[in-house]
């Protein structure tokens, strides 16, 4: 059986949790951030779960987890 290859770019956007959820992290919090609310660039911060109906793809292209 080949190696599998890791998809860099989803590599650098999800991780695996310890029960085998996927995280993600937010867009629009890089830049453009003064008329930003503070509320909203703190809620930008935290970690999202992905959707369940999307975790499969995910996982698929990260065939070694991310830690």
């Amino acid at each position: 059986m080949p190696k599998l290859k890791t998809h860099k770019g989803a590599a650098k956007r999800f991780r695996t949790t310890a029960t085998g959820k996927v995280k993600r992290g937010h867009s629009h919090a890089r830049h453009i951030l003064t008329k930003k609310t503070s509320k909203r660039k703190r809620l930008l911060d935290i970690d999202a779960l992905v959707a369940t109906a999307d975790e499969d793809r995910i996982k698929a292209m990260l065939p070694y987890g991310r830690s």
